[in-house]
């Protein structure tokens, strides 16, 4: 009778044991379902300038903003020095969804939407005040904007590359003359490479990580980027001569992937825009503060600088002019009558 009564006993315990763990899975498996619901959403931004840059600085801001602004719904991972590619693999990449923020200059983005290349004539704006009233105010600005979409990507606002300036080892470029025969890196753009023609150098595509070693070896004389870039790039160590050709003034683009932004509610498109904007002010205010210490930096560490004259750059616009009107078809009559419209308005 005893051992009856014991098997029984046992036999309950087991059955409330197996109650048990029943009940726990399935909370277990209810508490991963919210978990998962509430899982953060995230966006790989890339860019291809390195960490001290201060597009690099304030990506960081952007991703401070955005993750506040979403309680955390959306998180930033963030990719400096090009670890994402180059600046069309990652544009690609946000066309096929596998990325979804990078930060180009206007120029690669051409290869994707001609009319950007309005922004690559050269000495379009005479000053940044006058750049930043052309891209911040004016419709034409927001129109650009408006044709990303169709090519699968968004772009959130316009940031500051800055005037790019002439780097080389053979000679102090002061004149259109000292162009002649200068094996120059240029971005991937057909109107960078013609006005480089039309001043008799000799410009070279090339992807911006192959630049720095590029030189080092000889393989090209020179290159042509903002003094932000010359300097944190450390390009001093491989160039000699500095000129403030100031040949255009390139900005830059947020771009978020249109899947991302599709799969984005009303609210949080609008806190990804604000974002974008307020670290846009931030990041222009930190180039324009660099570019004025780097330049004394790069003086003090033995490069030689030639500050070019207004009427040196009058005479090379002269001279690119030309180069300009082969592309206007390309880019669009309407779209350079435009931007031209906004620089004037905009200089007054």
């Amino acid at each position: 009778m005893f051992k009856k009564l014991l098997s029984l006993m046992i036999a309950l315990v087991l059955v409330s044991l197996s109650l048990v763990g029943c009940g726990s899975s399935e909370v277990t498996k209810t508490a991963d379902s919210g978990k998962e619901a509430g899982k953060a959403r995230i966006i790989r931004a890339g860019i291809g300038l390195n960490d001290k840059h201060p597009q690099y600085l304030a990506l960081l801001k952007m991703k401070e903003i955005v993750e506040k602004e979403t309680n955390g719904s959306i998180k930033f991972e963030t990719y400096h020095s090009s670890q994402l590619g180059d600046d069309r693999g990652m544009m690609e990449a946000l066309q096929l969804g596998t990325q979804e923020m990078t930060i180009p200059s206007t120029a690669p983005i051409a290869n994707f939407v001609p009319e950007f290349s309005v922004f690559d004539i050269p000495f379009l704006f005479p000053s940044e005040e006058v750049a930043d009233k052309v891209l911040l105010e004016s419709d034409i600005a927001k129109e650009l904007l408006d044709k990303l979409p169709a090519q699968g990507m968004v772009g959130l606002a316009y940031w500051e590359n800055g005037f790019r300036d002439l780097t080389n080892n053979k000679v102090p470029v002061a004149s259109a003359k000292d162009f002649k025969d200068l094996k120059i890196r240029t971005m991937e753009n057909q109107l960078h490479l013609e006005a480089f023609r039309a001043l008799g150098a000799n410009p070279t595509p090339m992807a911006f990580a192959e630049v720095f070693t590029a030189m080092q070896q000889g393989t090209i004389d020179g290159q042509e980027n903002p003094v932000a870039t010359i300097y944190l790039q450390k390009f001093n160590e491989v160039q000699k001569y500095l000129s403030t050709t100031h040949h255009v003034y390139s900005p830059f683009v947020v771009l978020l992937s249109k899947k991302f932004w599709d799969e984005s509610t009303p609210e949080e498109q609008q806190i990804l825009v604000k974002a974008a904007q307020e670290a846009g002010d931030y990041e222009r205010q930190l180039v324009r503060e660099a570019n004025q210490k780097y330049l004394e930096d790069l003086k003090k560490a033995g490069m030689v600088v030639t500050e070019v004259t207004p009427e040196d750059r009058a005479e090379m616009k002269a001279i690119t002019d030309p180069a300009v009107e082969k592309f206007a078809d390309k880019i669009g009559k309407d779209v350079i009558e435009k931007v031209k419209a906004a620089v004037e308005e905009a200089s007054k």
